[in-house]
């Protein structure tokens, strides 16, 4: 069994080997178990699927980078709260959620996405 620090350090280098580096397929052989649970709408179920969605965005937005703003760890989760940069398009505010087998691999995503607009009620910020 993994420790939910392990799990947090896992799900960043994950998430910089495929959406940073543009390498998805690597990083799943690297980071993900047998099987790879899909929740967000625009993705297919699957390992084959996650990586043809990430080579196709590392296609059409070179240069797309993510930022981790923060983490949270508990048990099998890992939160992620990530500034996204999509060059030609908008940036994203994004809340990424991992679960964890107990050999320490990823097995589940969900996500959700926001726009970060230009002109806000507030002046607290995104992050």
């Amino acid at each position: 069994m993994t420790s939910p620090e392990q799990n947090r350090r896992t799900a960043i280098a994950f998430y910089e080997l495929m959406f940073n580096a543009c390498r998805p397929r690597e990083a799943i052989e690297r980071y993900v178990g047998e099987r790879y649970i899909q929740h967000n709408p625009q993705v297919a179920d699957g390992k084959e699927a996650f990586a043809q969605y990430f080579e196709r965005m590392a296609a059409e937005f070179p240069g797309k980078r993510v930022q981790f703003v923060r983490t949270v760890a508990e048990g099998d989760l890992v939160v992620l709260h990530c500034h996204q940069t999509w060059p030609g398009d908008h940036d994203w505010a994004g809340i990424d959620i991992f679960r964890f087998d107990a050999r320490g691999k990823i097995v589940e995503h969900w996500d959700v996405l926001q726009v970060i607009p230009t002109a806000m009620a507030h002046s607290n910020g995104m992050f």
